[in-house]
């Protein structure tokens, strides 16, 4: 690892800068040297169910590169409450890693900063092509008509898991298609101290994850097509309005759950305490957490009405996890080798598998561990009724901005206050001003 220096050109929540120019590091243009061949900093994301297991998982394939290549791999995984500030800290303060992943929602942003490798045909190359990747996938590496600032990873979506019990035990034989269906199905569920639905409502991420997806069933994304943040339309508000209401009127999220922001609601569901999940690709975390998989089913995420698929019946944003290379690395040919081995055929299989992800890499999606019906409930999500977020500059403001009002709009009504259309309205009013100026 070694320093990289960046001049600021924006701020972002906590006084953390948005847009940066790198403009010092391992070689006169900037672009990385090879100053440090033998080893490598990589910062991974807390995708298990801890801190310690995703070092299980990781070590072992890590030891691997280093017997492959000579090169040492010094891993910290680092929680996603902590990942975003850190990303940006890196980018302006002058200390990074080699390599890092990155939510892929975020990749428009931090390849704004200019702190991150671009990933031009010629570097795709050197790790197969990239042709090797989904479409979906690669719609989430950065602004549409520049070179990606990073290589997809993981890929999620979400779902809607039930337990099966449950479900059986109120008399509900199938798993709700529409969200009037989730209502009716959680008010019979929500019985005898039991809850209905989990959310994350202090989550900011999840908060706008959702939002994003409701938004768009109601024919809105929060933003125009010249990228300009609208979010006081009228379909956006009884958007947000609908997801708040499954807690405020609807009574299937519990106002305990409006505090929920470390996965208390995954082990909530893993322990019987909640009847559904709306997550991504929980099958992993929920093992982990001691429920028998033969315990839950998993289904698409409902829809207004009909059935999921392209325009407003999207019922999942693209989400997973991209790898990235700060610019200024020291060792820019080792890093490029690391991101090949992670994303090549065989590596892709172990870690999605570990993950209960689904392979960015069309080749291994062949493997029959993703042919499972979990699987295949995700994987035809993302290809049919799956869209990535704005892929903005200022997408970062946008998770931190509707987050914290649907955050705010949640406490309202775990607080028994009224969530109304002009209190919804009002949140994203506020949520507006704090965007950039386009």
């Amino acid at each position: 690892m070694r320093s990289i220096r960046a001049a600021a050109a924006g701020a972002v929540t906590l006084s953390l800068a948005l847009a940066a120019s790198a403009c010092g590091g391992g070689s006169a243009t900037g672009g990385g040297s090879d100053d440090s061949p033998k080893t490598l900093t990589y910062w991974a994301s807390n995708q298990g169910a801890s801190v310690e297991a995703d070092k299980k998982v990781l070590k072992p394939e890590l030891e691997k590169f280093e017997k492959e290549t000579g090169i040492e791999v010094k891993l910290e995984v680092v929680p996603w409450s902590d990942l975003l500030n850190r990303i940006l800290t890196a980018a302006t303060s002058g200390q990074g890693p080699d390599v890092l992943n990155i939510g892929n929602t975020w990749s428009a942003s931090l390849q704004a900063t200019g702190a991150l490798l671009p990933w031009d045909t010629k570097t795709f190359d050197e790790i197969g092509g990239k042709d090797r990747f989904v479409d979906a996938a690669l719609a989430s590496t950065g602004k549409q008509g520049e070179d990606p600032a990073a290589v997809p990873l993981y890929s999620m979506a979400y779902a809607l898991y039930y337990n099966k019990q449950m479900f059986a035990d109120a008399g509900i034989a199938k798993p709700p298609a529409t969200w009037d269906e989730l209502v009716a199905a959680g008010r019979k569920l929500a019985q005898d101290g039991k809850g209905a639905l989990g959310a994350e409502g202090s989550n900011l991420s999840e908060n706008v994850h959702h939002a994003y997806v409701f938004a768009r069933q109601h024919g809105v994304d929060f933003f125009t097509d010249d990228g300009r943040p609208d979010f006081t339309d009228g379909h956006a508000v009884a958007a947000v309005k609908q997801y708040v209401d499954l807690m405020a009127k609807d009574k299937v999220i519990a106002p305990g759950n409006a505090e929920y922001a470390q996965n208390q609601s995954v082990s909530d569901f893993a322990k019987g305490r909640n009847a559904m999940l709306l997550w991504q690709s929980a099958a992993a975390n929920l093992t982990s957490q001691g429920m028998d998989p033969g315990a839950y089913g998993i289904a698409p995420v409902p829809v207004q009405s009909g059935a999921p698929g392209p325009g407003t019946q999207v019922n999942s944003l693209v989400t997973g996890i991209n790898i990235a290379v700060f610019k200024n690395t020291d060792n820019l040919s080792g890093a490029k080798k690391f991101v090949k081995f992670m994303t090549g055929d065989e590596e892709q299989k172990i870690l999605n598998k570990a993950y209960s992800s689904i392979p960015p890499v069309e080749a291994a999606q062949s493997d029959p561990a993703f042919a499972t019906p979990d699987n295949k409930v995700l994987k035809e999500t993302l290809a049919r009724s799956a869209v990535a977020v704005p892929q903005v500059p200022a997408e970062s403001q946008f998770e931190t901005a509707i987050g914290t009002a649907v955050k705010e709009l949640f406490a309202d009504a775990a607080a028994g206050r009224p969530v109304t259309t002009q209190s919804v309205r009002a949140a994203l009013e506020k949520a507006q001003t704090q965007m950039p100026a386009a």
